[in-house]
């Protein structure tokens, strides 16, 4: 078993696909790095922060993506995001089977502001332009900064998403919550509570993840495989009808929970017997006793 969450971007890549499949565009031997960082005397990393390219997985080819957490924690700046958005149009161009995105990120960059914002929005835009090509879009958040911000809109906006229970996936982070709202509202300091909110199980258990996968690197790769699968049968454009269905979801997600302060408040209301042991459940015992309990029904 090999971790996913203890590697880097680049180690993912290599280990996730195909032995040798990876093929690297603007590596960082061609030195293109961010021209805000180094006017604010801040480290630059000679690949942004992310890896960008093509592969084959399970011997299909694929482009794809990996963020390094690494570096400011996977932040999004104007190079960072202009690879993301490059690689997704030419996987359009090139008519790809599937991209394949690892995503860890804290979200943008604070030092490239309006910089990385607008390149956040190129992103999604990137991605519902393949997917209305016909191209499925699959997110893997596993890492250890999870995927939180505009990478956390990103995500939700591709066809599925693959999680680990220690990936988290939100728009805000514990912190910015607290900060903005109080301790009161989040205690960003009580860990448990966060991996309840934000982490794998409870996305899952929401509808806002489609795969769980245990934190291995050969569960995610099946993951991946499974999702894109899936994505096909199910339609690869957004369309309306799921759109509709998605707001269908959220209603119901506000009418049952509304009152939950807790994510052990909402998965006792789901039917789930004893909430109080699903952080302690293993990937499997955890898929099985959530098949029937999820909102949207089993994949």
């Amino acid at each position: 078993m090999s971790s996913y969450l203890e590697l880097t971007a680049r180690e993912r890549l290599a280990r996730l696909f195909d032995t040798g499949s990876f093929e690297e565009f603007l590596p960082p031997a061609a030195r293109v790095i961010s021209p805000h960082l180094a006017q604010l005397d801040a480290p630059v990393s000679f690949d942004d922060g992310v890896a960008v390219g093509r592969a084959v997985l399970d011997g299909v080819p694929v482009f794809c993506a990996a963020q390094e957490g690494g570096f400011m924690g996977g932040a999004v700046g104007e190079v960072h995001g202009a690879k993301l958005t490059g690689m997704l149009r030419r996987a359009v161009a090139e008519r790809a089977s599937a991209v394949v995105l690892l995503l860890e990120s804290g979200g943008v960059r604070l030092h490239e502001a309006n910089a990385g914002l607008i390149a956040v929005s190129e992103v999604m835009r990137a991605v519902l332009d393949t997917r209305a090509a016909g191209i499925p879009v699959v997110a893997l958040v596993g890492g250890s900064n999870g995927c939180f911000g505009g990478m956390g809109i990103v995500a939700r906006c591709a066809n599925a998403v693959v999680m680990s229970e220690e990936g988290r996936l939100a728009m805000s982070g514990p912190e910015v919550i607290e900060t903005a709202s109080g301790v009161e509202e989040f205690d960003s300091r009580d860990r448990a509570l966060v991996w309840r909110t934000t982490g794998g199980k409870h996305r899952y258990l929401m509808g806002d993840c489609q795969f769980i996968a245990a934190d291995d690197v050969a569960r995610f790769r099946q993951g991946a495989v499974d999702a894109i699968a899936a994505s096909r049968t199910a339609g690869v454009e957004l369309s309306l009808a799921a759109l509709e269905t998605e707001q269908s979801l959220l209603g119901e997600r506000i009418a049952r929970f509304g009152e939950c302060t807790d994510p052990l408040d909402t998965w006792t209301a789901l039917g789930i017997a004893d909430a109080k042991a699903v952080p302690m459940m293993d990937a499997d015992s955890f898929a099985a006793t959530a098949a029937t309990h999820r909102l949207g029904g089993p994949q």
